[in-house]
C-alpha cells in the first residue's frame, strides 16, 4: 500500500492576506489527499504464450548430421509433464535428454541414438511449454528435421473411441508400422512403431504429420508400460481393418478394447482346512467354458468342487478334509493344462452361513436373493415359507446359482407390500453335509408410483440378436433386455435415475458383448450409444426412439407422458 500526496502550486503569502478561510481549505485538502490510501498494481495478466525466437539447427533443417538441438524462446520458461506430452515421431530407442534448467529461455535437447538415414523426425512437446509466470502453453510445439534431402510432409487423420465404454480413455497412442518385406503381425509386440502420435489428455482425434508415402498399419494403444509396444495382459489395442496406404483421404476410426487373454492358473494357495484359492488370468463366468479341475492324493481322485470368488480372478476348490501331507490339482480349459503339487496343513474349516443381499427394500426388477458361504447341495422348498402381510402365504421357486453360490427366490411382487421368509431347519444342505439353522429375513415393496417406465423403440436394426443395455452415472449395468426379432423394448419399475442407453450387436449369439483379437483379426462387437441422457421420473412414462443408424445425432425426439 501506498500515500498519494498531491501538491497544489500557489503563493500562500498573498493567500493569507486575501482570505484566511482559503489557508484552512488548503491545508485541510492536503492532509486528506496525502491520508488517502492505495494499491500498487502489476498490470495486465499475462496470457500470451512464448514463442520459439530461434532454434540451432532451424525448424524444419534438412540433411540433419548432429547430435544437440537449442530451442530459445522469447521469454523464461517451465516444462510441465514431459514424460505424458513429448512425442518423438519415429521413436528413438534410447530416449532423448530433454534439459532446461531452472530460470532459462533455452531448451536443449540431446539425441543419444543413431538416427535413420533419409528420415523425417518430429519433435512434438504437446502442451509441456509454457511460460514460467503464468503457465501459459505453447501448444502443439514441433521441432522437425529431416536426415534425407526433404521434409515428409504427408499426413493422416483420424479419431478414437472405446469399443465398449462411452468415453474413450485418454493419453492414447497412435501409430504406424511400415508394411514392407520385413512385416509380421508381431510386429506390434516386438518392435517401436516408424510413426507415433498420442491423443494426450483431451483430444478424441488423432494426426499423424511428416509422413512418407507407403503401406502401414495403423494401430493404437492405451500404453500402460510406455514402450510402445503392445502387451494384451495391461493394454487396450485398436486397430484398423486394412492397411493404409499413404496418401489417403480416409478418416479412419479406430475402437480400443481389451482382449481377452487366454486362461492361465496359477499355483493353489490354502484358504481352509476343505477349501483353496486357485488364482488365474483369462476369461472364466458361468457363460464361459469352465476349466476342468481334478484333485489328487497322490493317485487317488478327490471330489471337488469349483466355485467363484466375487469379484476377483479366483476360483475357490472345495474338497472333503482329508488326512494327507500334499495334494496334487490338475486345470486344463482349452489349450491350456498343467498340474500343481502343493502342500497342506491342518487348518478351520469352513461352515455354512447364509446371509441375504435384500436388507430392506426389494426392487420389482430384483430377485430376493441368499448368499451362502460354502456350496449348496440341496435345497427343501416344503421347508421353506414366503407370507405377506396379511400372512397369506406367496407361492414362489427357488433357482440355485452354484457357481456363485447364490440362491435366487421368484415370485409375484405387490405394491407396497411386506414379505417375511422363513426357513426351518434342514431346508438349505450343503457340501459337507450341514444345514442351516432356523432363519428369517423381511423385505417391503414400494408402490409402482414411486418407479417410472422406459419404453425403446430400435429403428434401423442392421442385425438380430441385440443388447439392449441401461447404464446408470457409474457406469454399471442396471438392466438388461436381449431382443431376437422385437424392436420394442421395456425397462419397466426402474428407479427414478438419469440412465445411459446402448445397443450391442450380439454377432456370437452368446448374449454378452465380447472384444475383438488382434492375432485374428477380428474387430469387436459393435457397441452404439444413444446420444443423450435419459431421465426417468417417479410415476412417469418414458418412451424413446432409439435410431440405430444415427446414434450421435444429438436431436432426436424424446416424449415423456405422466401416468394418470
Amino acid at each position: 500500500m501506498i500515500y498519494n500526496c498531491y501538491f497544489v502550486d500557489f503563493n500562500f503569502e498573498t493567500m493569507l492576506k486575501n482570505n484566511f478561510k482559503y489557508t484552512i481549505f488548503i491545508f485541510l485538502f492536503i492532509i486528506f489527499s496525502c491520508a488517502k490510501r492505495g494499491s500498487i498494481t502489476g498490470g495486465l495478466k499475462d496470457t500470451i504464450a512464448p514463442v520459439l525466437k530461434i532454434s540451432f539447427p532451424e525448424n524444419f533443417k534438412t540433411n540433419f548430421t548432429g547430435n544437440q538441438i537449442k530451442l530459445v524462446f522469447d521469454e523464461n520458461i517451465k516444462l510441465k509433464d514431459l514424460n505424458k506430452q513429448l512425442i518423438v515421431s519415429p521413436p528413438m530407442k534410447t530416449e532423448p535428454t530433454v534439459l532446461l534448467t531452472t530460470v532459462s529461455k533455452t531448451i536443449t535437447i540431446k539425441i543419444k541414438d543413431t538416427l535413420q538415414p533419409n528420415t523425417t523426425y518430429s519433435f512434438n512437446f504437446g502442451q509441456s511449454i509454457a511460460d514460467n509466470n503464468e503457465g501459459n502453453p505453447y501448444s502443439q510445439f514441433k521441432y522437425v528435421f529431416s536426415t534425407g534431402n526433404f521434409i515428409d510432409s504427408l499426413s493422416l487423420n483420424g479419431t478414437i473411441k472405446s469399443a465398449y465404454d462411452k468415453e474413450v480413455e485418454s493419453f492414447v497412442s497412435v501409430m504406424l508400422y511400415e508394411v514392407n518385406e520385413n512385416f509380421t503381425d508381431s510386429i506390434v509386440y516386438k518392435e517401436t512403431p516408424r510413426y507415433i502420435t498420442n491423443t494426450l489428455d483431451s483430444l478424441k482425434s488423432f494426426r499423424l504429420e511428416n509422413l512418407k508415402a507407403g503401406k502401414y498399419l495403423l494401430v493404437a494403444l492405451k500404453d500402460l508400460n510406455n514402450n510402445n509396444k503392445y502387451n494384451p495382459k495391461t493394454d487396450k489395442i485398436g486397430f484398423y481393418r486394412d492397411f493404409v496406404t499413404i496418401p489417403t483421404d480416409a478418416t479412419p476410426e479406430l475402437s480400443l478394447f481389451k482382449e481377452e487373454i487366454p486362461f492361465k492358473a496359477f499355483k493353489p494357495v490354502q484358504a481352509s482346512g476343505n477349501r483353496l484359492f486357485l488364482g488365474y488370468e483369462g476369461v472364466v463366468n458361468a457363460n464361459a467354458t469352465k476349466p476342468q479341475i481334478t484333485l489328487k492324493d497322490n493317485d487317488v481322485m478327490l471330489l471337488s468342487l469349483a466355485t467363484k470368488v466375487l469379484q476377483k480372478d479366483s476360483l475357490q476348490i472345495w474338497y472333503k478334509p482329508i488326512k494327507a501331507d500334499s495334494l496334487n490339482l490338475a486345470v486344463a480349459k482349452e489349450k491350456y493344462s498343467n498340474n500343481f503339487t502343493f502342500k497342506i496343513k491342518n487348518q478351520k474349516k469352513d461352515t455354512l452361513d447364509i446371509s441375504a443381499m435384500q436388507s430392506n427394500e426389494l426392487k420389482f426388477t430384483d430377485r430376493f436373493t441368499l448368499e451362502s458361504t460354502t456350496p449348496l447341495i440341496a435345497i427343501d422348498n416344503s421347508k421353506i415359507n414366503v407370507v405377506n402381510n396379511a400372512k397369506i402365504k406367496v407361492p414362489f421357486t427357488t433357482e440355485y446359482d452354484e457357481f456363485n453360490q447364490r440362491i435366487f427366490f421368484d415370485f409375484q411382487k405387490e405394491p407396497s407390500e411386506n414379505y417375511n421368509f422363513s426357513l426351518l431347519p434342514g431346508a438349505l444342505n450343503d457340501y459337507y453335509g450341514k444345514s442351516n439353522d432356523t432363519l428369517k429375513y423381511k423385505v417391503s415393496t414400494k408402490n409402482t408410483s414411486d418407479y417410472g417406465n422406459l419404453t425403446v423403440v430400435l429403428q434401423n436394426i442392421k442385425q438380430f440378436p441385440v443388447i439392449i443395455e441401461l447404464t446408470d452415472s457409474k457406469g454399471d449395468v442396471v438392466a438388461t433386455e436381449y431382443t431376437e426379432e422385437s424392436t420394442t423394448i421395456n425397462f419397466n419399475l426402474i428407479d427414478p435415475a438419469l440412465y445411459t442407453l446402448r445397443a450391442i450387436y450380439d454377432s456370437n449369439k452368446n448374449k454378452l458383448w465380447d472384444p475383438g483379437n488382434y492375432l485374428e483379426k477380428r474387430q469387436p462387437e459393435e457397441v452404439i450409444y444413444f446420444s443423450k441422457e435419459l431421465d426417468v421420473r417417479a410415476n412417469w412414462d418414458v418412451n424413446q426412439t432409439f435410431d440405430l443408424s444415427l446414434p450421435y445425432i444429438p436431436e432426436i425426439k424424446k416424449k415423456a407422458v405422466k401416468k394418470k
